[in-house]
């Protein structure tokens, strides 16, 4: 069924995210009655990649569910893992070496960047929202926020541990190497919206630069950061190098974050209560990767540049995660474009990432797409000029041994299935 030559599941797909950005105090609701609905749809009307009916459907959840499974371990095992830095009193200690005035919220917005890119955006964000919070005692501008947000995600941007969308490229078979041609863009970017957000930041509150009382120093939890994320690169590597089948039928990569949590627990025990609020933010962002494996990958634009550049805006409104899903079955792209496009372009409004998601439930003042846009303007002017320096130096190249996916079931492999 179509409307106005669109197939009617987009649609379905985009009051989903509708739903979302009206109702952000019941985002869980939302994204399971949208899976609900469009599950119950192509059930009655549509197909699965060509397969109708129950059969259709387990077939999808069958080529699917590695995805869904290194998801939840890696979102879950992060959440832990975020914590953990936390309390190694590293983020206490930091702000005492920061300059007194904008650049000292220049230089976070950095620092948040380069932790980005190993810790995860996810962990960034937060752990650069806590610091702000302490150097600003909580009065922090929505345009900083904002800042924080796409400093997170462009430092992930280009690194395959460093961002859930990157992270699923990873886990599909792209190589790491294509990504981080990423960071040409996501670096002009930061150094053109950090200012201006820096400077909203210290116009609204200077910086505060009180010694921590009480903070010492723990390397074990560092150290515990550390190997988890060796963990999930070593198995990654592993694999690749020796048997690639593995990464595609089991969640390789999630159950080796969580065997390094599970053994480094008795050096220093995991606050496990994280885990069910973890939970809730994990099971939303999978029901809409979910939904976005059953959309029509045939009917998308064919993947060029300026496609990829038009994914940056719809990021904003899409979220990244189901956006990147989408990508990856149709194929034929320039990774490091839409690694930067997806990952940096979701910046642009609170629940484009799960970046922002995070972030806005320690600021609940950023849950509003007006005062974001308004504040955060520089975030979409800096996305693009990074594209454009991005495409002048490099050029568009995209991937041959991801080419477009056949529309015939039988040639359309899952996005674990893709080598």
């Amino acid at each position: 069924m179509t409307l106005a030559g669109i197939p009617l599941d987009f649609f379905l797909f985009a009051l989903t995210l509708l739903g979302v950005a009206l109702f952000h105090r019941y985002t869980l609701n939302v994204a399971l009655t949208g899976l609900a609905v469009i599950t119950l749809y192509k059930l009655a009307f549509g197909d699965f990649s060509g397969v109708t009916g129950i059969s259709g459907l387990s077939g999808l959840l069958f080529h699917e569910w590695v995805t869904l499974a290194n998801l939840l371990g890696l979102l879950l095992g992060f959440a832990l893992l975020a914590d953990h830095f936390e309390r190694s009193g590293v983020p206490s200690l930091l702000p005492r070496f920061l300059p007194d005035d904008w650049k000292g919220g220049f230089c976070l917005l950095l620092l948040v960047f380069v932790l980005s890119s190993f810790l995860d955006n996810i962990a960034a964000a937060m752990i650069g929202g806590t610091m702000a919070g302490v150097l600003y005692r909580k009065r922090v501008h929505i345009g900083f926020l904002a800042g924080i947000v796409a400093a997170s995600n462009a430092g992930g941007s280009g690194s395959v541990v460093g961002d859930t969308t990157t992270t699923m490229m990873w886990i599909a078979g792209v190589p790491a190497i294509q990504v981080v041609e990423a960071y040409v863009a996501a670096i002009t970017a930061t150094l053109i919206f950090g200012v201006f957000a820096a400077r909203q930041q210290h116009a609204l509150q200077p910086i505060v630069k009180d010694n921590p009382h009480g903070v010492a120093f723990d390397g074990a939890r560092l150290a515990i950061v550390t190997l988890i994320l060796l963990s999930a690169i070593g198995a990654n590597i592993f694999f690749n190098l020796h048997d690639r089948q593995v990464l595609s039928r089991w969640p390789v990569i999630g159950l080796a974050v969580w065997a390094a949590i599970l053994v480094l627990s008795p050096w220093r025990r995991p606050r496990w209560g994280l885990l069910p609020e973890a939970l809730r933010g994990t099971v939303f962002l999978l029901a809409l990767v979910l939904c976005a494996s059953m959309m029509p990958v045939q009917h998308l634009p064919p993947a060029s540049w300026q496609t990829a550049f038009g994914l940056g805006f719809i990021s904003a409104v899409f979220d990244n995660i189901p956006l990147t899903a989408l990508a990856l079955r149709q194929g034929g792209y320039d990774w490091g474009f839409l690694a930067y496009a997806v990952g940096f372009g979701g910046s642009m409004i609170w629940f484009g990432s799960s970046a922002g998601v995070a972030l806005s439930n320690m600021y609940p003042e950023a849950r509003s797409v007006g005062a974001w846009l308004k504040a955060g303007w520089h975030v979409a002017v800096a996305y693009v000029i990074g594209f454009v320096v991005l495409l002048a130096l490099l050029g568009w190249n995209p991937d041959a041994a991801h080419a477009p996916a056949s529309a015939s079931p039988a040639d359309t492999p899952s996005i674990t299935q893709q080598k």
